[in-house]
């Protein structure tokens, strides 16, 4: 099964695969910034899109899956709200640098050997003075998954270390890095506990 066959199969169902919350740690963020232009990769069925929109950002999410922008598109109707949501792939990117306020990574897990050039990419659609906003499971998770089923990718290549998300965001001004372990409650598919790395930069 391809990685968009397997996503389209997640989002198929009527209910949310990660509910329709957004991430505490982005929600957490985004309310201490000023309203601008953000972006959001990997953006699934559109729960953060969808809360920073009504926060009153701009919002341009992108996905690999059909069914998850069909998702986000109905999330955004239900909640009264816009945002620009594309099907793509992390490669067909053509937006202008220095064009967002922030940028959210949430449980945005890229192939080992694209995630540093994908992270140093990004960097480049950042305006001066913004911000990146990161939570992503940590290469300790391959553990959590075993006790308590938490979620996550099963390639260890996929998941995170502070030192590497410290190494791929070195250009910007580090407000905050850590691993930490938290309680997951985001629809059936993260839930219980788990070890993540959180990180906040600025450009």
């Amino acid at each position: 099964m391809s990685n968009i066959e397997f996503w389209n199969n997640r989002y198929q169902s009527e209910s949310y695969a990660y509910g329709h919350e957004p991430n505490v740690y982005f929600r957490e963020w985004i309310d201490k910034l000023n309203p601008g232009r953000i972006l959001l990769p990997a953006e699934g069925e559109g729960r953060n899109a969808v809360y920073a929109a009504k926060k009153g950002w701009d919002v341009y999410a992108f996905d690999n899956s059909s069914q998850a922008k069909k998702k986000a598109i109905e999330l955004a109707k239900l909640n009264n709200v816009n945002i620009h949501y594309e099907c793509k792939e992390f490669e067909d990117l053509n937006l202008e640098k220095d064009s967002f306020d922030a940028i959210g990574l949430i449980f945005a897990h890229f192939a080992g050997s694209k995630r540093k050039e994908f992270h140093i990419e990004l960097i480049k659609y950042l305006k001066a003075g913004g911000y990146i906003i990161l939570e992503g499971f940590s290469k300790i998770q391959l553990e959590y998954q075993k006790k308590f089923n938490s979620g996550g990718p099963t390639n260890i290549e996929m998941l995170f270390s502070s030192e590497e998300i410290e190494d791929d965001f070195k250009s910007l001004n580090k407000i905050y890095l850590a691993t930490a372990e938290i309680m997951l409650n985001e629809g059936l598919y993260h839930n219980g506990l788990a070890s993540v790395v959180r990180y906040v930069g600025r450009k």
